[in-house]
């Protein structure tokens, strides 16, 4: 089910861009080493493919909606699973499984098509 727009997505791709990109420290777990780092990248990462999206808040737009949906699973899941993967579930896994989760949900109820007029919406470049 569909329910939320190429629009909406757009702006809770740059919101939670910043809460990963700030979730150590919001989170206390600026310690170092991978659960630290991970989402700071997957949040800069999801950062700059926002700004390259072809939807209403992209700003470079070469990376279509159906891809930036399929790199948000990808993200998504490594995220969720980044304890278990990288040996630190022990101490710590819920920001990263919850923040996981809610990336890969909403790449699975987000619109394919961005409702765009002009040139923007239909370019390949």
């Amino acid at each position: 089910m569909r329910i939320i727009s190429t629009r909406m997505h757009g702006i809770s791709d740059y919101l939670m861009a910043l809460v990963l990109i700030a979730s150590p420290w919001l989170f206390g777990f600026a310690t170092g080493g991978v659960a630290q780092w991970l989402p700071v990248v997957l949040g800069v990462v999801l950062l700059l493919q926002s700004l390259m999206t072809r939807y209403e808040l992209g700003a470079f737009p070469l990376i279509s909606m159906p891809v930036h949906l399929g790199m948000d699973v990808v993200s998504g899941l490594l995220l969720a699973s980044s304890p278990w993967l990288f040996g630190f579930a022990d101490t710590l896994f819920w920001p990263h499984l919850i923040l996981g989760l809610i990336e890969v949900g909403t790449a699975a109820m987000t619109e394919t098509t961005p409702h765009m007029s002009g040139r923007m919406a239909t370019s390949h470049r």
